[in-house]
């Protein structure tokens, strides 16, 4: 396990992103400094830590959202350095008028295409939409009204938003919170095949212990820095783990 930064440079001969150096600051607050981590592809790895610990900040800055110190560096599958990856975003939720007309068929071509939604003939778009709910289970929706889904069936619609273009780099912000143990279940099994039949690499933010332990390949305690990175197994059994979340562990 390594403690404050990532391995040395094993990104050289496999597809990974390497976040190097990130730090965000409000004026003199610091939200977090110094943070390293390496991403494989076919990877997922879950970001823990208390709230207020930088968590969200730290996507939104990988995304490009808000000012950081440090860089960002991708390489492909082939090693050559690509720049910059494909990067997909649900976040934690989406504020919309839930009395609103609007269908999961509006929200997809409202952002796949740029002209407006009523000028726009949905015919030969229909066909994607559908190919992109098909990832996430969710093909039965597509007619929907949003203000009629569930949370689940909403977080599912916006991981397919964010899985077109198809992501080398998935962020899930708490994508669960406040879905019911059916559709948590059913939401990490649908990350857990992407991360598989599409290797793609994918950061998510879970205060849901028990399955950060049973399903992240890498977990990363953060505290305004990073505090452990390694397996599931060995950051739970470290002191800044104990020390944080001792009362429930």
């Amino acid at each position: 396990m390594h403690h404050g930064a990532s391995a040395p440079d094993e990104c050289a001969k496999v597809c990974c992103t390497r976040i190097e150096h990130f730090g965000v600051r409000a004026g003199d607050l610091v939200i977090f400094d110094d943070v390293n981590l390496h991403v494989h592809c076919g990877q997922l790895t879950a970001l823990i830590g208390p709230n207020g610990a930088g968590k969200s900040t730290l996507l939104k800055a990988i995304l490009g959202e808000v000012d950081h110190s440090g860089s960002l560096h991708y390489v492909d599958a082939k090693g050559k350095h690509t720049g910059h990856p494909i990067i997909g975003y649900v976040p934690q939720y989406l504020s919309f008028d839930v009395s609103a007309p609007a269908s999961v068929m509006d929200i997809f071509m409202a952002c796949l295409s740029n002209r407006p939604v009523w000028l726009f003939s949905s015919h030969h778009l229909r066909r994607q939409v559908l190919d992109s709910l098909s990832r996430v289970q969710a093909e039965h929706l597509i007619d929907r009204r949003l203000g009629a889904l569930s949370g689940g069936e909403l977080q599912r619609v916006l991981l397919a938003l964010a899985l077109d273009p198809l992501p080398d780099l998935l962020l899930l912000d708490e994508p669960v919170s406040g879905v019911d143990q059916n559709g948590l279940e059913l939401f990490y099994q649908i990350v857990l095949e992407l991360r598989a039949k599409e290797d793609m690499a994918i950061i998510l933010i879970s205060h849901d212990l028990d399955l950060v332990s049973r399903y992240a390949d890498q977990v990363v305690l953060l505290n305004k820095k990073v505090l452990a990175v390694g397996s599931p197994e060995d950051v739970f059994a470290d002191a800044s783990m104990k020390k944080i979340f001792g009362s429930i562990l």
